[in-house]
């Protein structure tokens, strides 16, 4: 029995939009896009939150991963997200770069940068470990 194509997700759902994540680019070992970081993704400090940049970064790989395994009839899951904040901000258009580092057979290695476009500045960075798995039956 042959299996069913691949289903190919939108490029955002409503999670990513809930942060303000809108892709510009996927492909197998890139991705590319960018946020508006404002009040609505501060802390009580008056900072962007670093969940807010943990939530990107486990994102965007995980895009790229998927888009990477769906000929397979896979997805790609987070099994390990570090992410480092680099330093604080109060809110930038930011650009979002997923590259990817590793993709075996049955895990990825994705590295995330998150950048202010306006200075260039990096405001954090993060890996995304994924494991492939089979979409589930429909």
């Amino acid at each position: 029995m042959d299996k069913p194509a691949p289903r190919i997700p939108d490029k955002t759902s409503r999670f990513s939009e809930s942060i303000g994540l809108e892709f510009d680019e996927i492909t197998a070992t890139e991705v590319r896009g960018h946020a508006q970081l404002d009040e609505n993704h501060h802390t009580p400090w008056g900072v962007v939150h670093g969940g807010v940049y943990a939530s990107m970064i486990e994102s965007a790989g995980s895009v790229g991963a998927s888009y990477a395994v769906a000929e397979r009839g896979q997805f790609a899951v987070g099994v390990h997200n570090a992410t480092d904040f680099l330093r604080p901000s109060t809110g930038a258009r930011v650009q979002v770069v997923a590259t990817a580092l590793f993709q075996g057979r049955t895990q990825q290695l994705w590295e995330v940068i998150i950048t202010d476009e306006a200075t260039g500045k990096q405001l954090s960075r993060g890996q995304l470990r994924t494991q492939n798995v089979d979409l589930p039956e429909e």
